[in-house]
């Protein structure tokens, strides 16, 4: 599809947003590091985080729990809509609330019902809008992403997370250094993998938040049965489900649970489905697995590596199974509806 002369409006959208996703990324590190400063020492002060978003925005906050636990940090990340009906006590917390337009339902009706909770702040790429409006907030450059299916805001909503984790210690040289050489990853073999496949689940350990995000990804644009579980998660169970018709998408990176990746690459393996690893971890390959190697990294770092292949692999995967692909027929950009 995205060698044909006609290509769908919707994927020229995406693939404007993606060109220049890490030049935003690196601008908005730097333009926001006094704001990061100042959640920073929040967060020393309560040492405990509350991450509230929807869709993409969850997905984010999933990613970077295990960040800011890894620095002391009691780190929690909730569905905004979850917080809303079944909220968990505010008091004594740092809360971010993520969201790209910051006009989805959900934050107008949060601040409408909760007010202003204190040690509250916000991470969005509209400057203008209710959540900026209403909390200190971190901005993203680049403006409010247009394409449907997120890419450029999930690079720039972890390069706002980067700025915070900075400001609490931690060295962002190789998260910067792999936004500044940015890459074009062979996913050819890993779309022919799953080319006969009816539904795609995605899973990780620590990048597990990355698996969700492209999890939603692959569904909003294939329009297949694409959904995430945890690691372990998959474990207990839904093995069941597994075989030819079932493809199964992971993600490792140079950490302690990539041994439990790997396990889990051969497990579905030898249970018939197709497996695909995006892997940064630096390990041998795994036997009966596609792998797309991001060379590799740890921490943010390696999900500033697997994000950009994992971008490439959904647009070509769905772009394998509907002919109008980025354009929604069920869904808005922006969700103004509970």
């Amino acid at each position: 599809m995205t060698s044909e002369p006609n290509r769908p409006v919707g994927l020229i959208a995406i693939e404007k947003e993606m060109a220049r996703q890490n030049a935003d990324a690196i601008a908005s590190f730097e333009a926001n590091a006094s704001l990061a400063a100042t959640i920073a020492q929040s967060l020393r002060k309560t040492k405990r985080l509350l991450l509230l978003g929807m869709g993409g925005s969850h997905a984010v906050s999933r990613a970077v729990e295990p960040l800011y636990r890894s620095l002391g940090i009691d780190a929690v990340a909730m569905p905004l809509s979850e917080q809303l009906g079944q909220p968990v006590p505010l008091a004594g917390k740092t809360i971010l609330m993520t969201s790209q337009s910051g006009e989805s339902a959900e934050v107008v009706r949060w601040f409408a019902e909760a007010g202003v909770p204190a040690d509250t702040f916000g991470l969005t790429l509209e400057g203008g809008s209710t959540l900026a409006r209403t909390v200190p907030c971190l901005v993203g450059a680049g403006g409010t992403e247009n394409a449907f299916a997120a890419t450029r805001s999930l690079t720039v909503s972890f390069a706002l997370h980067l700025a915070i984790l900075t400001a609490l210690g931690e060295d962002p040289a190789a998260a910067l250094q792999i936004l500044k050489t940015s890459k074009i990853s062979q996913v050819d073999a890993a779309v022919a993998a799953l080319s006969n496949v009816t539904s795609v689940v995605t899973s990780g350990r620590r990048t597990q938040g990355v698996a969700e995000a492209i999890a939603l990804g692959l569904t909003e644009l294939s329009r297949i049965p694409c959904f995430s579980l945890e690691g372990g998660q998959l474990r207990h169970g839904p093995m069941e489900m597994l075989g030819p018709k079932i493809g199964v998408v992971l993600f490792r990176a140079k950490d302690a649970t990539s041994e439990l990746v790997t396990r889990m690459a051969l497990s579905a393996s030898e249970a018939g489905s197709p497996v695909v690893v995006f892997d940064a971890s630096g390990e041998t390959p795994v036997e009966g697995a596609t792998t797309v190697n991001v060379g590799e990294a740890s921490g943010i770092a390696a999900i500033f590596a697997l994000l950009p292949a994992a971008q490439q692999f959904m647009i070509a995967f769905a772009g394998q199974r509907v002919a109008d692909l980025g354009t929604p027929v069920r869904t808005t950009k922006i969700t103004r509806s509970e």
